[in-house]
């Protein structure tokens, strides 16, 4: 019989503290599996979630709350920059470095979750994860033209119940509690998840988001019940009439008297396709257009001037550029990884006690098993024969307890897979294995045979006429 046969025997022989001891190896594993699982992928989560562009331009201020503000919707915007930076990014002497840039305003919410005004190009042309496109569950994005149409995040979609065709009346500011109702936007789009932050928040048409600011302010009463329909009251039509007006005069004084012959909105919407919408004046009686950041992904065939667009911006009074990739894995690795590694040293001391229960346990059968030992001396078994077989016992209670943690471990995420995706948003699987998990075993073995030491060294200096003679 090989000796890996007579320590299982001799395992099975006392199969209740066995297996026990496997039990509190196991736990302490699933807890180092899972933190490092759930690391992984809340580092990807976090890293994807500023992909897609290279800047992000804003207000002077706090990087870190400009990326946070901006990325995550967490926080309040640090400030406002002057539309007319926008255009100096697509039609000033920044567009040569600059191959997109899309606007971004924060201000409102609904139900809590974070409203977005932005242009279409948010979902047409950026990307996230790895270059993947943005892809609609239901629906289809907002168009140039469509100032209050929305598109919700897939979070949104299913803690709300908001549904395409249904109106939602944003409120000004973070939480429910703070300002005013504003005029209705209807839902046009569903995202499909994407496991960022977009996930969590409603976007609507930036030109949509500037009239109800710019005509109706945050103290103004709400509309009577029943008064409004798709587009707003009679009164936003009156309103939508000017801005229109406004914006064909614009387009006339630029040239565009060829498209005279269509409506207003198109005229609107050709004109903000080419990121040439011109902002409202404070003289016209027209609240002066800001925008709270601005997603901007330089240009890869000027990859000289564009290295050099931050540094060009920071010097400038009216705005900052910052690398939001640089500032995530700063905030990563100063908060969230120091987190982990405590997390982890936690998890990996766990292991270590259920090792030195272990060696508890096989030490105190050592003086139940001293006949056991001197019989198998007298038929003939070596000192290191014996002394092998303890090893391999701990090896194989270890190996046990590893592998059973490792299911454990997967099995406890997938379980709570459902509730992360409900609260955070971040998307995790049972099967997401990480290389690090490789290092467990050699590790476990390692750890086996340091505390099964002492007790194969009183097995190998057992006497056997003694422990006869007892």
């Amino acid at each position: 019989m090989s000796l890996w046969k007579i320590a299982l025997r001799s395992l099975q022989y006392r199969r209740l503290a066995s297996g026990l001891t496997a039990l509190s190896i196991s736990l302490g594993v699933a807890l180092v599996v899972g933190v490092m699982v759930i690391h992984a992928v809340v580092d990807q989560s976090f890293k994807r979630s500023a992909q897609g562009y290279d800047l992000i331009v804003g207000a002077k201020g706090s990087r870190l709350e400009l990326v946070l503000s901006t990325v995550y919707y967490l926080g309040k915007p640090i400030g406002m920059v002057p539309y007319d930076y926008f255009l100096e990014l697509t039609e000033g002497r920044f567009a040569p470095e600059v191959d997109l840039a899309v606007p971004c305003c924060l201000g409102d919410n609904y139900q809590g979750y974070r409203v977005v005004g932005t242009t279409p190009d948010m979902f047409n042309e950026l990307e996230y994860r790895g270059g993947e496109k943005y892809r609609f569950r239901e629906g289809e994005n907002f168009g140039w033209g469509e100032y209050y149409d929305a598109v919700i995040g897939a979070t949104v979609a299913r803690k709300t119940g908001l549904k395409v065709g249904d109106t939602f009346q944003p409120g000004h500011g973070e939480t429910p509690e703070q300002g005013e109702k504003h005029k209705p936007f209807t839902v046009v789009g569903i995202l499909a998840p994407t496991g960022t932050p977009n996930d969590r928040a409603l976007f609507v048409n930036i030109e949509g988001f500037w009239e109800i600011h710019a005509h109706g302010h945050y103290d103004q009463e709400k509309p009577a019940e029943g008064s409004e329909a798709k587009h707003g009251t009679e009164e936003h039509g009156a309103e939508k009439h000017a801005t229109e007006e406004h914006a064909a005069e614009a387009a006339s004084e630029s040239g565009a008297a060829d498209s005279g012959d269509k409506d207003h909105s198109h005229a609107v919407a050709g004109d903000a396709n080419s990121h040439a919408a011109h902002p409202h004046a404070q003289g016209d009686g027209h609240m002066e257009r800001h925008v709270t950041a601005i997603l901007v992904r330089t240009n890869t065939k000027r990859m000289t001037r564009a290295m050099a667009l931050p540094k060009i911006i920071n010097q400038e009074a009216d705005a900052q550029a910052v690398m939001p990739a640089e500032e995530v894995t700063r905030l990563f690795e100063g908060i969230v990884g120091n987190i982990q590694k405590v997390l982890l040293v936690f998890a990996v001391l766990i292991v270590i006690v259920a090792g030195i229960g272990m060696m508890v346990s096989i030490y105190n059968s050592m003086s139940e098993r001293r006949h056991e030992i001197a019989v198998m001396r007298a038929l003939g078994a070596r000192r290191l024969t014996v002394m092998s077989i303890i090893l391999l016992e701990s090896i194989l209670l270890s190996l046990g307890g590893g592998a059973l943690g490792l299911l454990l471990g997967h099995g406890l995420v997938g379980l709570l897979a459902p509730s992360i995706m409900e609260n955070t948003g971040v998307v995790v699987h049972a099967l997401q294995f990480q290389p690090i998990e490789l290092v467990l075993i050699p590790g476990l073995i390692a750890m086996a045979s340091v505390v099964g030491y002492l007790p194969a060294l009183i097995a190998y200096r057992t006497e056997v006429a003694d422990s006869l003679s007892e």
